[in-house]
Order: structure tokens, then C-alpha cells, then sequence
């Protein structure tokens, strides 16, 4: 077996919004500025901040989940990234015991070391207290310290020093500002491709803020981590199969359709796919392909320039009535539907594929983790999304949920395009991805 050392911190929190994104990515950028080559991870099916996280460090940024990716493919992602980094950082999820598995949980499968970034505005020991409280719930973690975020001055920070036992000493205090914080709208933080100047200032500042209170020296808390290779019998996968030598796979991405794991782009290069990109808002035509595959994003945002991209709309009609695969998730189950009314009500007509209307609903949605059965074999994923649909056709199956009995999303098959709210995560089956960009069913 084959051990990798590399320095490794996992920043987590006491619940969401305090602050993890925020830090991670002054912190990746004060490094970077140094020269070092800092790779991250976030925990959990998250597609705006890994954009975020990936400008900030200039690297690319993983998705890690314990349940959707299976421990063997989070082990070997761990030990290619050692290979180059310097640094290690996994922003966790929610809280830090939350979820099964939870950010405390993957943490403590790879050792990594955790420190509570915790928004303390409006407290001062008792943000001791409660960090104090979640370094002691299992005996199985390692927490270092605490960062304290939104500090208030000089004297708020003593304070909440001054209570923390020896064991669990203050890393860092990150002063409260706004020339920091990070944009946010309906579904989460804003894609990075947006506001990349915006974010390029905010970055800046934050390494600023850090590097004036002396963030740097939260390094010599930061130990070796040893990440292990994989070995065949390990892995669910194995080296996957070229199953997709000579298939051209047209994947959809623009400001509509960028909820696209880097994973999965990598899943299908490594079975021999070719990947060529298009966009259905700025294309006329579809590139040649023998599959499509339309992503989730905000086609809501985007849905009248979509709606009046004849030209694309007729070929993505007649790519699906030529019975080639076709896989829609969220965003691009929007796109297939007959009409999408978007945030002001406005209905748009769509590419109509299958039968259907969607609705935007403000800020109820729906969120989770599903597995997909599909007639190619079961594919783990997550869903997350604030519109519904109706008059829709009988769907062939129904998302099964990780820890509910009710049924999960509704899944549709017409002719080769399978469509729903659900996003897969592809390398949780292989050969079952590889058979439905080939259109044949296990």
C-alpha cells in the first residue's frame, strides 16, 4: 500500500451561513499569493461554491460525499490530490455532525484534523462554550481550534479567547466585514462566472483581512496527513472500461446549464467518450453527437432567450425523435418540458420533448439525497430545485430516498431521453452511465 503525506485542515461549523465558503476561499487565496498549490474538496452534491472555491485557489475543486461517491472513490480522490498540493481543504456541509454521513464523519474516515468556523456576532464566551461542546461530542474527531468569523474588534476576540481551554485554542479571528462576503440568490451562492470581477475583490480583501491578523500562522497547526492508493480489490470501479470509445457526448453549458460535476466530465473522458460543448442559448445548432446531455443551472433566469432559440430547439427536437440518448437533469428537465414559467410568472415556451409544465415557486423547493433506479442499473445522486412540475407523463420509477420512505423524484423514460430532477453523480455506477449514453438497458 502506498502512503502520500500531505498537510490537510478540514473547516466545518456549528450549522450553515457562518462563514465556511467565505473563509475558505480568503484562506486559498492568501496561499495561492504565496505559491502554493492549495486543492479542496467540498463536502456534499454542491455545485455553486466548488465554482467559487476553484477561482479563489485557481484549482479545480472535488465534490466529497461518503454515501453518494463510495469510500474507494473518495480515498483515491484524496491521493491524487497529495500527489500535488501543498495544502488539503475540506469545506464540510451544514453542520458538523449533520447528515449521514456527516462532515465529522468524512473527516474522521481520512484523519484530517477539523476546525469550527463559527459566526460569532452577537456572542463572546458562549462561542467558546459551544465550540468547546462540539470538540468534546465524539471521542473519534480531532478538532485543533476555532476560527472565529465576524469578529467585532479587538476586545471581542479576548473575550472569547480567554474562555477556550488550552486544548481548543483560537486559530484565528476573521474581522467582520462586507468587502468579503460573498453574493447569494434564490438556490445558493451566485456562479462564480458572473460576478468573477466582483469575486476577484472580495478575494483579494478577504486574503488582506487574513493576512493582517496573521491567518498564516494557523499553518503550524496544520500536521501531515497520510492518504493511502487504492488497491484494485478496494475500488467498486477499477479502472472503468473504454464502454465509450467513439461516442461524441454534446454536453450543454452556458449562464443556463452549469451544474455539471467535474467527476462526471472525467467518468465519461475516462471510458473513451469525446465531450464537446454547446450552448443552448448563444448555438444555433447542436454539434454532431451520437448522445446529449443537458445539466441542471438556472434556465429559469434565462428561459425567454431560451424559448426563442428556434434554431437549437428544432435540433435538440429532432436529436431526441432520431432516438438518441438523451440525459436531462433539473435544469435540463426544465428545458425538455412544453413551458417554464419563470420567476416573474412569465411562461416560456420549450423544446417539448415530453409532455409538461414548469413552475418556479419561490422558496419552497426540494432537496436531498436519492438513488436512481433506472433500467441501466442504480445511480446515486441529490436533488435540490424550487420549481414543480405538472401534466407530466407516468413516470417508469420514482427516486429512492436515502433515509425516507416516501417516494423521491419522479423519473421519465420517452423513447431514448431520460429526464428528472434528480443530478447524477456517475461514477457511482459506471457501466450503468455507460449504457445510457449508449441507449442500451441492463
Amino acid at each position: 500500500m502506498t502512503n502520500i503525506a500531505c498537510p490537510a485542515l478540514f473547516l466545518t461549523a456549528p450549522a450553515s451561513g457562518q462563514g465556511k465558503t467565505t473563509v475558505t476561499a480568503a484562506f486559498a487565496r492568501l496561499l495561492k499569493r504565496q505559491g502554493k498549490d492549495v486543492r479542496i474538496f467540498k463536502t456534499g452534491p454542491d455545485y455553486l461554491d466548488p465554482q467559487i472555491l476553484a477561482q479563489a485557489s485557481g484549482q479545480p475543486v472535488v465534490q466529497i460525499d461518503l454515501w453518494m461517491a463510495g469510500d474507494p472513490w473518495c480515498q483515491h480522490q484524496f491521493y491524487l490530490a497529495a500527489q500535488q498540493a501543498d495544502l488539503i481543504l475540506v469545506e464540510g456541509a451544514m453542520g458538523m455532525f449533520d447528515g449521514e454521513p456527516s462532515s465529522a464523519d468524512l473527516a474522521t474516515r481520512f484523519n484530517i484534523p477539523l476546525a469550527i468556523v463559527m459566526d460569532v456576532k452577537g456572542m463572546a464566551q458562549t462561542a467558546a462554550a459551544i465550540a468547546v461542546g462540539l470538540a468534546s461530542f465524539r471521542e473519534d474527531i480531532n478538532v485543533i481550534g476555532l476560527i472565529a468569523n465576524n469578529c467585532g474588534s479587538e476586545r471581542h476576540r479576548q473575550l472569547i479567547e480567554g474562555a477556550l481551554p488550552p486544548s481548543l485554542p483560537m486559530l484565528a479571528n476573521v474581522a467582520r466585514s462586507e468587502a468579503i462576503a460573498l453574493p447569494e440568490r434564490h438556490l445558493g451562492l451566485v456562479q462564480a462566472h458572473e460576478v468573477r470581477d466582483e469575486l476577484e475583490k472580495r478575494f483579494e480583501a478577504g486574503a488582506d483581512a487574513l493576512d493582517a491578523a496573521g491567518f498564516i500562522d494557523i499553518l503550524r497547526y496544520i500536521t501531515p496527513v497520510n492518504f493511502e492508493a487504492i488497491t484494485v480489490d478496494q475500488s467498486t470501479q477499477g479502472i472503468p472500461a473504454q464502454w465509450l470509445t467513439g461516442t461524441t457526448v454534446a454536453l450543454a453549458k452556458d449562464e443556463a446549464f452549469t451544474f455539471i460535476y467535474e467527476a462526471n466530465v472525467a467518468l465519461l473522458e475516462t471510458m473513451g467518450a469525446t465531450i464537446v460543448y454547446f450552448s443552448p442559448l448563444h448555438d444555433q445548432h447542436l454539434p454532431v453527437a451520437d448522445a446529449l446531455w443537458l445539466p441542471g443551472g438556472y434556465p429559469e433566469l434565462h428561459a425567454k432567450k431560451l424559448a426563442e432559440n428556434h434554431a437549437m430547439i428544432a435540433d435538440v427536437k429532432a436529436f431526441y425523435i432520431a432516438n438518441k440518448p438523451i440525459l436531462a437533469e433539473c435544469g435540463g428537465f426544465l428545458y425538455c418540458l412544453q413551458t417554464l414559467s419563470d420567476l416573474n410568472g412569465d411562461s416560456h415556451v420549450m423544446a417539448g420533448l415530453i409532455a409538461g409544465q414548469g413552475v418556479m415557486r419561490g422558496k419552497r423547493g426540494c432537496q436531498g439525497m436519492q438513488v436512481a433506479p433506472l433500467p441501466e442499473g442504480d445511480i446515486r445522486g441529490h436533488a435540490h430545485h424550487r420549481s414543480r412540475s405538472a401534466q407530466t407523463p407516468v413516470p417508469i420509477a420514482h427516486g429512492v430516498r436515502q433515509r425516507h420512505p416516501a417516494p423521491g423524484e419522479a423519473i421519465y423514460r420517452e423513447r431514448q431521453l431520460t429526464a428528472s430532477y434528480l443530478h447524477l453523480f456517475f461514477p457511482s455506477n459506471a457501466k450503468a452511465i455507460a449504457d445510457l449514453f449508449l441507449g442500451q438497458a441492463g
